[in-house]
């Protein structure tokens, strides 16, 4: 069971934005992956928190990750720099923590977060 409590209103906008008309998982993977997209303004900043790096890191997020790349979880594509290092590589949304975005951004983050940590699956 979820330790997240529903939320009817983040459920309602999710079932009407994300996963309408979606009836497996396919569908709903490529329905999430627009509703994010079409909705995330990129780029932003964020701080990327892992397992292997609970502290954090600042980055910046540039895009979503391929479609092909987001069949069973949501990936963005993230900037990385660090002195003379300067690489793009994937990441897990749900451990993106946008800074200072706009409301649109984070509403759509927060949403994906808030399925993820429901327990919801594709």
């Amino acid at each position: 069971m979820s330790k997240v409590e529903q939320d009817e209103e983040r459920e309602e906008r999710i079932a009407l934005e994300a996963v309408v008309d979606a009836y497996g998982e396919e569908e709903r993977a490529i329905g999430w992956y627009y509703y994010l997209a079409e909705n995330m303004d990129f780029p932003f900043q964020a701080k990327w928190i892992s397992h292997k790096r609970p502290e954090g890191r600042n980055l910046e997020v540039v895009g979503m990750s391929p479609a092909d790349d987001c069949s069973h979880d949501m990936f963005v594509e993230v900037r990385y720099q660090q002195g003379s290092v300067d690489d793009i590589f994937s990441a897990r949304l749900c451990e993106i923590n946008p800074i200072n975005v706009d409301e649109e951004t984070a509403q759509v983050i927060a949403d994906w977060h808030y399925w993820v940590a429901r327990g919801y699956e594709f």
